[in-house]
């Protein structure tokens, strides 16, 4: 039921490079498979554990068709094609990963970030490695 309401908030459409940031790159919730078009981002997998009181740990995992030059992402809390250079260096903040009025700050070994909103609500995030394939 969750994943079906995050399919139907979610659509598909071209992801704009990290440079030019309109609210938030829309993405497509679907199946792994087929071809993505150049400059697009689907979620392939999303999972929540809200087991733990005052905590919430969502895993996502999504698929990106990149141009040269640039990598999968996080811009405006959605999926999307940033420049490698800023994944590389884990200079995280400058794909603006956090959304509309979070402030992003880099975690002390630059293992991630946090998106910190009025009210304390901190959220961590650490990508992981990408598997080989």
């Amino acid at each position: 039921m969750f994943l079906a309401a995050i399919r139907e908030m979610i659509t598909s459409a071209r992801c704009p490079p990290a440079s030019f940031l309109p609210p938030g790159p829309r993405v497509s919730l679907s199946p792994a498979g087929g071809q993505l078009a150049v400059g697009t981002c689907e979620i392939v997998m999303l999972n929540r554990d809200s087991s733990q009181p005052k905590r919430t740990i969502a895993r996502q995992t999504a698929r990106c068709a990149c141009r040269r030059g640039q990598i999968a992402g996080t811009t405006r809390a959605r999926p999307a094609c940033v420049d490698a250079r800023i994944v590389k260096n884990k200079q995280w903040c400058e794909m603006t990963p956090c959304s509309e009025g979070e402030i992003c700050g880099l975690l002390f070994n630059r293992s991630g970030w946090t998106c910190t909103k009025g009210g304390g609500r901190i959220k961590t995030v650490t990508p992981l490695p990408k598997e080989p394939s």
